[in-house]
C-alpha cells in the first residue's frame, strides 16, 4: 500500500467533500450522500468539532478510501468510545490493506484521546460480508439489535 492516511482538518473542506463522493459511489446512495450536500460552513464547523473525525486514504492526489467517526463522551467513566460510523475504499482499490490502515490510524487516535473502544456496526447482509471479515480480524464480534427509531422531522427554511 504506498497511499497515504491524512486526519482532516478545519482546512480539508474540499477533501471532506471528496469522501463524501466517495461513500455516495461506494454504497451506491447517490440520494443520501450527493443530493443535499452541505454547504462548505457546514463541513468547516463539522471538522472544527473535535469529536468528529475524518480519514482519508490519499494515493496520486486521489481519495481511494476514508472512514468517518464520533468519539462519545461516557458518563459512568470518565472516557469515551469511538464509534466508526462510514468506512469505503474505491472498488479497483480493494484487498490491499487500505481500510486496515483507516482502522490502525483511528485506534491511534482513540489511544491518543484515551478511548475506551472503538466500535462498529455491520449487517447481516452479503454486501457487508467484507466489511464483517475485515472486522472479524481486528476485533469481537458483539450480538446485539440494532434499532431505528425515528424523529419528528422538523420543517427546514426551503423545504
Amino acid at each position: 500500500m504506498r497511499c497515504q492516511i491524512v486526519h482532516l482538518a478545519e482546512t480539508d473542506v474540499p477533501l471532506l467533500q471528496a469522501i463524501n463522493g466517495l461513500f455516495g459511489t461506494v454504497f451506491a446512495d447517490p440520494e443520501n450522500y450527493g443530493s443535499h450536500p452541505p454547504s462548505p460552513g457546514y463541513l468547516q464547523n463539522l471538522l472544527r468539532n473535535p469529536g468528529f473525525i475524518a480519514l482519508a486514504a490519499v494515493e496520486d492526489d486521489e481519495v481511494i478510501g476514508a472512514l468517518a467517526a464520533y468519539e462519545l463522551p461516557k458518563f459512568e467513566q470518565e472516557r469515551s468510545e469511538i464509534y466508526l460510523y462510514d468506512l469505503a475504499v474505491a472498488g479497483s482499490r480493494r484487498r490491499r490493506g487500505v481500510a486496515t490502515a483507516l482502522i490502525e490510524r483511528l485506534q491511534a487516535i482513540g489511544a491518543e484521546r484515551g478511548a475506551h473502544v472503538l466500535y462498529v456496526q455491520a449487517d447481516k447482509n452479503p454486501e457487508d460480508q467484507p466489511a464483517i471479515e475485515l472486522y472479524s480480524k481486528l476485533g469481537n464480534l458483539e450480538d446485539v439489535f440494532h434499532f431505528d427509531i425515528p424523529v419528528p422531522r422538523q420543517p427546514r427554511a426551503g423545504d
